[in-house]
C-alpha cells in the first residue's frame, strides 16, 4: 500500500521534530549544565554569588548602594558608581538614564519633587556632592558652583546664522529664582534667574564652558551610571579619591585602605580590553572583614 505524499511529508517533519526536540531539549541542557559544573565555572554559572558568615550579601558581578535610608553616603564604605536602574542596583529594572549630550535644559517646578534634572545638571550636582564629600574640587565645565548646568537662554533677534547679536533677554534656565545667577552679564545684558513653568526655549540655548579646569579629579565614572546600571565596578581613580575619607572613618592609615583597594583592582581583560577596575562589593565586604567599623 503506497503512503501519499502528504502522510510522508509529515512523518518526516514529526521524526525531525522528535530530534531536534531531544537535542535543544534534552541532550544541549544536559550539555551546559555538566559543562557549569566544573572546577572554576561552578561558581560563575551560579551567579557569582557572595557569602558572609554563612550569609548570601550579593553577587560580584551586580553593584550595591552603599548609603542610609534617606540616599546619604555611609561614610565608611567605598561608594559605587551611579545607577539608573529602578532605585539603584535593581536587576528586574536594569536600564539606562537614555539621556543624552543634548540633555542640557532641567524642567522646573515650584514643587522640588516635579524638578526633573538634564543629563548635565545632573552631572554637573553628582561632582560637586563627590567633591564635598571626599574633599577634592568638585567644579567641571559647563557647570556653575552650586551644581547645576550652566546654560543660558539668550533672546532676541537672530542673524541669517541663528546668532542673537543683540539680546534683548538672558536667562539662566536651570537656576530658579530667587537664585543669583552664576554670571552677571553677557554681551551686556543684564543675566537673570528662571521663573518655574516659564519656557525659554524661544532664545538661543548656549552651555556656558566657565572656568573650571577640564581635568577635574572626580572621574566620569563618579558622575554617570553604566548602561545596565548594574556594574560593581569603579575606577581606581575614584576608589583613590576615597582613601582618605575611609581610612579616618575606620580610623585605620590611608596605606592600609590602598592596599586593600590594590588587592581588588583588576586590569584588563586580556591585557587590551577595557580598563583597569575595581569591585566596590567585594572591596567592602572586605573592609568590613578586616577593619570592622566601629562609629
Amino acid at each position: 500500500m503506497r503512503i501519499s505524499t502528504w502522510i510522508r511529508q509529515h512523518l518526516a517533519a514529526l521524526r525531525a521534530l522528535l530530534v531536534l526536540t531531544a537535542i535543544t531539549g534534552i541532550v544541549y541542557p544536559l550539555a551546559v549544565f555538566a559543562v557549569a559544573q566544573l572546577p572554576g565555572l561552578h561558581d560563575k554559572a551560579e551567579g557569582s554569588l557572595i557569602e558572609s558568615d554563612g550569609k548570601l550579601v550579593g553577587s560580584s558581578l551586580i553593584g550595591q548602594s552603599f548609603t542610609d535610608k534617606d540616599g546619604n553616603a555611609l561614610v565608611q564604605y567605598f561608594q559605587s558608581r551611579p545607577s539608573a536602574a529602578g532605585d539603584g542596583y535593581d536587576p528586574l529594572s536594569t536600564a539606562a538614564s537614555n539621556l543624552g549630550p543634548e540633555s542640557v535644559v532641567d524642567t522646573l517646578d515650584a514643587d522640588p519633587a516635579n524638578v526633573k534634572l538634564s543629563l548635565l545638571s545632573t552631572v554637573c550636582a553628582r561632582s560637586k556632592a563627590v567633591g564635598d564629600r571626599e574633599g577634592v574640587d568638585g567644579s567641571r565645565p559647563f557647570c556653575t558652583r552650586d551644581g547645576l548646568g550652566a546654560v543660558l537662554s539668550v533672546i532676541g533677534p537672530r542673524d541669517a546664522d541663528g546668532e542673537v547679536s543683540h539680546p534683548v533677554q538672558v536667562v539662566s534656565v536651570n537656576q530658579a529664582c530667587p537664585t543669583t545667577p552664576f554670571v552677571d552679564a553677557y554681551k551686556g545684558v543684564e543675566v537673570e534667574c528662571a521663573k518655574p513653568g516659564e519656557d525659554y526655549s524661544v532664545g538661543r540655548i548656549i552651555p556656558i564652558i566657565g572656568d573650571a579646569s577640564t581635568d577635574t579629579p572626580v572621574p566620569t565614572d563618579a558622575v554617570t551610571a553604566s548602561g545596565s546600571g548594574l556594574d560593581p565596578h569603579i575606577s581606581p581613580e575614584y576608589a583613590a579619591i576615597q582613601i582618605a575619607r575611609i581610612a579616618k572613618a575606620r580610623n585605620i592609615s590611608a596605606d592600609q585602605v590602598r592596599a586593600l583597594v590594590d588587592a581588588h583592582t583588576d586590569g584588563r581583560t586580556l591585557g587590551f580590553l577595557g580598563e583597569p577596575r575595581v569591585d566596590a562589593v567585594e572591596l567592602n565586604l572586605d573592609l568590613d572583614k578586616q577593619y570592622p567599623f566601629r562609629g
